[in-house]
């Protein structure tokens, strides 16, 4: 209260501090952003570098289906447009998560792309549950590059680099994603420099601010890496991430979470005027206003405020 909102790189500073102490209030600096390109009169993601002006989306969906259900659900995708989806796997169903992807490939053929997600990266409150060892990892990697998964994401715990490195190295034939838990810009960093990953996810409403995510975002890219952040929030956090990677040119997709009927947009965005929705081709647009894009609808947030 009483800076300058333009004054983007002292309030990161203070929200680092207050990140350490007390929590990710990073949603704080995406608003400030919005400001700055309301200010300008330009889209964020313009004053971020303008590389695209969109971004294919892949759905990202998180319920536990079966094999049928699954294939039936990429179908259906497929004809919204979509051009690719992820499917998350449970290890401790692991077998059941592999005949969901098998029968996935079954049914698309190469007309998507297909990503795993083993969720081994970060934990729910009070799950001391230990993470898949190395070997088992590199035994999904594998029996996954077959059916030609384009990537697998948090194959094993997020702050074991030497490992996730070393898993890259070992399992051709299909990428390493993670660092969508990743609290702070030199975590970001320790990642990078271990080569921890093949494709980075850090997601700006989370971890540490889009200025920083921006940063993070253009070394990776510097060093042959991909860059698609993760988002899992809602559409004020869907545009933040969207206007990060197509300022820097990031891809080649962008996590749009979808998994109907239990995960809509309508539900995502409920407090937004309009959910966010990509295009029939499946591409998510930067939206040609300044700012972010973002339209609240404020009896909504009053409503569920209460």
């Amino acid at each position: 209260i009483g800076e300058d909102p333009l004054a983007i790189a002292r309030h990161v500073r203070v929200l680092e501090t207050i990140d350490f102490h007390a929590g990710r209030f990073w949603p704080l600096e995406a608003a400030l952003w919005d400001i700055v390109g309301k200010v300008a009169g330009l889209p964020v993601a313009t004053l971020f570098g303008g590389a695209v002006d969109g971004l294919p989306v892949y759905a990202s969906c998180g319920s536990l289906l079966s094999a049928a259900v699954r294939a039936e659900s990429a179908l259906r995708l497929r004809e919204e447009g979509f051009g690719a989806l992820k499917i998350r796997i449970d290890p401790r169903r692991l077998e059941d998560g592999l005949a969901a992807v098998s029968a996935t490939r079954a049914a698309i053929g190469d007309a998507m792309e297909i990503m795993v997600d083993l969720n081994q990266g970060w934990r729910m409150a009070g799950d001391t549950s230990p993470s898949i060892d190395g070997v088992t990892a590199r035994r999904i990697a594998a029996r996954l590059a077959d059916d030609g998964v384009l990537w697998v994401e948090e194959p094993l715990a997020g702050v074991d680099l030497r490992g996730l490195a070393a898993l890259r190295a070992s399992a051709p034939g299909t990428r390493i994603a993670g660092g969508e838990m990743t609290r702070t810009f030199t975590e970001g960093l320790a990642a990078l420099d271990a080569d921890a990953f093949d494709v980075y996810q850090p997601d700006a409403v989370l971890a540490g601010g889009m200025s920083r995510t921006r940063t993070l975002a253009e070394i990776a890219l510097a060093r042959n890496r991909w860059f698609t952040p993760h988002t899992w929030t809602n559409g004020i956090g869907l545009l933040a991430n969207l206007h990060v990677a197509a300022g820097v040119g990031g891809g080649p997709f962008l996590e749009f979470p979808y998994d109907p009927p239990g995960w809509t947009p309508e539900r995502r965005d409920a407090f937004l005027v309009r959910p966010i929705h990509p295009d029939a081709d499946g591409i998510l647009h930067v939206p040609a206003v300044p700012g972010l894009g973002v339209e609240l609808d404020e009896s909504a947030v009053k409503r569920f405020t209460v």
